[in-house]
Order: C-alpha cells, then sequence, then structure tokens
C-alpha cells in the first residue's frame, strides 16, 4: 500500500501477498531527475518465537543488489516491529562494511487507538539501526509517504556521491531490468473498477 501510494498517489487496501513486484518510476528531486527502481518484497516473519528470520531468496536477491531499505511495520502489530531488528542484522551479514540508507517506517498511523508499537520504540530502533524514522498512514496521508520516500531519495543521492563501490564487489547477482508499473497499473485499474462494480450493487 505504501509503494503504491508514493509512485500513484492512490490507496488500495487489497493486495496478493507475497508478489514481490518491482516498480520503475523517474523522478525530479533537488532539481536532479532520478531513476528509482523500488521492490515490494514479500512478507518476512520470525521463525517460531525466535530472533531467527524466515525469508524468501528473493528477499536476499533484492538485499544484494539494493542501495537502501525502507523498513515498515504496524504500529498496531508488535510483531511486525520484531522482525525489524532481526532483519537488519541478517541485512549487515551480507553487507558487513556498507554504509546503506535507512528510513524505518511506521504505518497505519491513523489506527491509535490500536497502537502497539509507541513513536519512542520505533525512534529508539530507529536510532540504534543508524536510520531515520517517521509515522505515517498510507490511508489517510499521500503527502506524508511521499515526504518520507524523498527524504530517503535525498540521502541515497548522498550516499552514492561518496560510495566506493565495495559492497558491489565480488557480487555475481544484477539489478533486476524488468520493472513492473504495467502491472500496477493493470492492478489499480482491476482494484477501481472492483470497487466501482461494488458500489454499483449496493
Amino acid at each position: 500500500a505504501l509503494v503504491v501510494r508514493f509512485l500513484t498517489k492512490r490507496f488500495i487496501g487489497d493486495y496478493e501477498a507475497n508478489t514481490g513486484a518491482l516498480y520503475s518510476r523517474k523522478f525530479t528531486i533537488d532539481g536532479e531527475q532520478i531513476s528509482l527502481q523500488v521492490q515490494d518484497t514479500p512478507f518476512v516473519s520470525l521463525e517460531d518465537d525466535t530472533d531467527t528470520i524466515c525469508c524468501q531468496e528473493q528477499i536476499n536477491r533484492s538485499i544484494y543488489w539494493a542501495d537502501g531499505f525502507v523498513f515498515v511495520y504496524s504500529i498496531t502489530d508488535y510483531e511486525s516491529f520484531r522482525v525489524l531488528r532481526p532483519l537488519h542484522q541478517h541485512i549487515r551479514r551480507i553487507h558487513p562494511n556498507a554504509n546503506i540508507p535507512l528510513l524505518l517506517m511506521a504505518n497505519k498511523g491513523d489506527l491509535l487507538r490500536a497502537r502497539q508499537v509507541s513513536s519512542k520504540e520505533g525512534l529508539q530502533l530507529a536510532g540504534e539501526l543508524g536510520g531515520t524514522y517517521c509515522e505515517v498512514s498510507a490511508r489517510e496521508n499521500c503527502e506524508g509517504v511521499r515526504e518520507a520516500f524523498q527524504q530517503l531519495c535525498q540521502e541515497l543521492g548522498r550516499s552514492s556521491g561518496s560510495c566506493n563501490g565495495e559492497k558491489r564487489r565480488g557480487l555475481h547477482l544484477v539489478r533486476p531490468k524488468s520493472p513492473n508499473m504495467q502491472d500496477l497499473k493493470r492492478r489499480l485499474k482491476q482494484a477501481l473498477t472492483s470497487k466501482g462494480k461494488s458500489a454499483t450493487t449496493l
């Protein structure tokens, strides 16, 4: 939902689970046009109440080529928050020496009554992981989502200027080359059509 909000400014609540779609768009940030690829990775979970993550191989491939990371959790689901520290440790094992920008994004900021993770906990974890923190609502605040992603893009621009290329050395996995914006547009059209039909039926 956050990726779709960022790329299209629309909100759709229902998505296929674990699609791992890849999207590509061009944006102008600080007067400079950049080409951005966003890998919407499948769900990551913890194994049997431990601190070991269970993730698909597609996630590992994404970690190898990514220049930055967005860690998303729901403020109404503490388990989604618990995954983040082990996931960060997993990334550090793949990139032990790289300084990769990280954005910790707390979603569902509109559901304060159901909150299970405090803003203080989110800020504390972001500081521990060396990332930035924001609390947004994909449903209600398109601008907040856009600003959060834009902040990460700006940080990526600064870090790429000083990157020594070390984190790519010795890796044989290539960055994906088949963006999925057409599929996103198709699914948006289907969802909007479906909502229109439902409204007519009611």
